[in-house]
């Protein structure tokens, strides 16, 4: 199984950027679906966006299209979410999720909290 630890989370302003990292150990990092999933106060968690597992193939939830990228280094066995734009509704914990066949991994989370 694989490890996830994600990194990268703080107190940002509106309109600022921020980038989110999850390491992957403990197993194959490449063969795994790539996802970031976010749970805002007092609501369900939510994918935003998720990257195969060569990167050729991402999805975004509307929410966050054209703010947000998602990409992978396979060679550093990690991911990546470039956050542009920040908006007060974008605060949450994230989470980094790795999927290959029926497994499912999840990290700790990171913090994003957005000021106006």
């Amino acid at each position: 199984q694989v490890q996830l630890e994600e990194s990268g989370g703080g107190l940002v302003q509106a309109g600022d950027s921020l980038r989110l990292s999850c390491r992957g150990t403990g197993d194959t990092f490449s063969k795994y679906a790539m996802g970031w999933v976010r749970q805002p106060p007092g609501k369900e968690r939510e994918i935003i966006a998720a990257i195969s597992w060569n990167g050729e193939h991402a999805y975004y939830v509307g929410s966050v299209k054209g703010r947000f990228t998602i990409s992978r280094d396979n060679a550093k066995n990690t991911v990546y979410l470039q956050m542009n734009s920040l908006k007060l509704e974008d605060t949450a914990v994230y989470y980094c999720n790795a999927a290959w066949r029926a497994f499912s991994y999840w990290g700790q989370g990171t913090q994003v909290i957005v000021s106006s």
